[in-house]
C-alpha cells in the first residue's frame, strides 16, 4: 500500500510539473498566435482563421465557447479516471481485486451524461445551422461552377457572363507582385464582391463533386453536378481572401484555389463595367445568366446547346444540355404551332 501511495505522489508531482510547463509554453506562444493573417493560412498557426463575416464569428464562438470546454472537460475527466485506476488499482496497491462486475449507478451515469452533453451541444449547433440556412435578402448573386480543375463565376443580375478562374502559376507570382506564400491560393480571375453586402452563392459543378471552402467567411458547400446548392456571406472588411476546393476531385485537386476580392461599392461598379456588365438588372434576352427570378427558379435566359457524349446521340449536336456543357436546367423549348390547313379547292 505504501508503494502505491508513493507512486501516486510521484504521478501527482509529474502532472503538476507537466501542467506548469504547458502553461509556460502557451503563455510564451501567445504573441505568435496574435499575428494570425487575415484571409489566408498562418504558417505554424494552430487556431481557426480570423473571421471576416458574421457566419464565421458564430462558428468561432461555437468552437471556442461550446466545443472546446466540453472537449477539454471530457479529456481531463477520462485522463483523471485512467490515472486513478492505474495507480490505485495496480497489483501492488490492490493485491486482492474485487469480484463484482457491474454497478447500476455507474452504468446509468455513463449512459445518461453523454446524452445530456450531446443535447446541450445540439441546441447551439442548430442555432448555427439556422444562421447558415436563413439567408438575409441578398444584394448580389454569384453563380459558382466547379470544373476539373478551375472555377467559373457568373453574375446573372449584372449581365456578367461566365468567366474562368485558374490558379496563378508559381513562376508568375513575382510578376504579379505576389508573395510565394499565396502559391496555390492566388487566382488569375478572382471573384469580386462589394463590402458590407449580402452575397448569395449558387454553387454547382460540371463534372465531378467539388466544394467551395473559404475559411475567413466560414464557407464550405459542396458543388454537385446536376444540383444547385446555396450559401451566403457578408464581408465585413475589404481585402483579399483565399480558399480552396475541399473535396477530392481528381489529380489536380490541390490546384483549384478560390480568391475573393472584397472592394468598395464604387470599385465594384467599375469592375462590373469592365466586364461588360451593368448595375441595372437586365432582361433575360440581354443577360447571359437570366433575371433574378430565373436564377431563383434554376433556369437561365438562353438555352444551352452542347455536344452529347453518351447515348445514341453521342458526338452529335443537340439542344439537350449535357454534364459538360450545362450546369443549370434550361427553359423548355416552345414548339411552333402547326401550319394552318390549306384552303379547300375551288368548286368546279
Amino acid at each position: 500500500m505504501g508503494m502505491g501511495t508513493r507512486a501516486l505522489g510521484r504521478a501527482k508531482a509529474g502532472a503538476t510539473a507537466a501542467t506548469t510547463a504547458v502553461g509556460i509554453a502557451l503563455f510564451s506562444a501567445a504573441p505568435t498566435w496574435a499575428q494570425d493573417l487575415m484571409g489566408q493560412p498562418t504558417p505554424g498557426g494552430i487556431d481557426l482563421q480570423p473571421a471576416a463575416a458574421p457566419l464565421k464569428h458564430d462558428a468561432i464562438w461555437f468552437h471556442d465557447i461550446v466545443l472546446m470546454p466540453v472537449i477539454t472537460g471530457i479529456t481531463l475527466l477520462v485522463l483523471g479516471l485512467l490515472a486513478w485506476i492505474v495507480f490505485r488499482y495496480n497489483k501492488r496497491s490492490n493485491p486482492t481485486p474485487a469480484r463484482w462486475s457491474h454497478n447500476t449507478t455507474v452504468e446509468i451515469i455513463w449512459t445518461v451524461l453523454p446524452v445530456v452533453i450531446l443535447v446541450g451541444i445540439s441546441l447551439f449547433s442548430f442555432r448555427l445551422l439556422f444562421a447558415y440556412h436563413d439567408m438575409p435578402e441578398p444584394d448580389l448573386t454569384v453563380k459558382v461552377t466547379g470544373n476539373q480543375w478551375n472555377w467559373a463565376y457568373e453574375y446573372p443580375d449584372q449581365g456578367v457572363a461566365e468567366y474562368i478562374s485558374n490558379m496563378v502559376p508559381e513562376g508568375e507570382l513575382a510578376e504579379r507582385g505576389l508573395s510565394h506564400a499565396v502559391y496555390r491560393l492566388a487566382a488569375d480571375e478572382p471573384m469580386v464582391v462589394p463590402v458590407g453586402k449580402t452575397v448569395r452563392l449558387l454553387i454547382t459543378a460540371s463534372d465531378v463533386i467539388h466544394a467551395v471552402a473559404l475559411p475567413a467567411f466560414g464557407l464550405k458547400t459542396d458543388a454537385v453536378p446536376g444540383r444547385v446548392n446555396e450559401t451566403w456571406f457578408k464581408a465585413e472588411r475589404t481585402g483579399v481572401f483565399y480558399g480552396q476546393c475541399s473535396e477530392l476531385c481528381g489529380v489536380d485537386h490541390a490546384f483549384m484555389p478560390i480568391q475573393i476580392n472584397v472592394v468598395t461599392q464604387a470599385e465594384f461598379e467599375r469592375w462590373i463595367a469592365s466586364k461588360g456588365g451593368s448595375m441595372t438588372p437586365k432582361t433575360a434576352e440581354a443577360a447571359p445568366g437570366g433575371t433574378a427570378a430565373q436564377v431563383e427558379a434554376g433556369t437561365t435566359g438562353a438555352p444551352v446547346v452542347g455536344t452529347a457524349t453518351t447515348g445514341p446521340e453521342a458526338g452529335a449536336q443537340t439542344g439537350v444540355p449535357t454534364a459538360q456543357t450545362a450546369t443549370t436546367p434550361t427553359a423548355p423549348t416552345v414548339q411552333p404551332a402547326p401550319a394552318a390547313a390549306s384552303a379547300a379547292p375551288a368548286a368546279q
